[in-house]
């Protein structure tokens, strides 16, 4: 499994000028998801929380709820922020 790098290939800057941090700060956030070696999601799932996640095959507009204890479901968030379960998870 593999966190963030996937996440990478599938971040784009915001499209409006309001949204778009400036160019330092873009550059970092973009080099340190590229170099994330998943320590914190590691650390959220040993803590007991859940993470999210995508991997190469996740349909689009879902993300992966991963849950500590092993259990993935597929999830998406809708205009509001509300989490919406597509499956129950395995």
């Amino acid at each position: 499994m593999r966190y963030m790098p996937d996440m990478a290939t599938q971040l784009k800057r915001p499209e409006t000028d309001d949204e778009l941090p400036d160019d330092a700060l873009w550059a970092r956030i973009e080099r340190n998801v590229r170099h994330d070696d998943g320590a914190v999601a590691r650390d959220h799932l040993a803590a007991g929380r859940a993470i999210y996640i995508t991997e190469a095959d996740t349909p689009t507009g879902q993300v992966i709820k991963l849950f500590p204890d092993g259990r993935r479901s597929f999830v998406r968030f809708d205009a509001t922020g509300n989490e919406q379960v597509i499956d129950g998870g395995a």
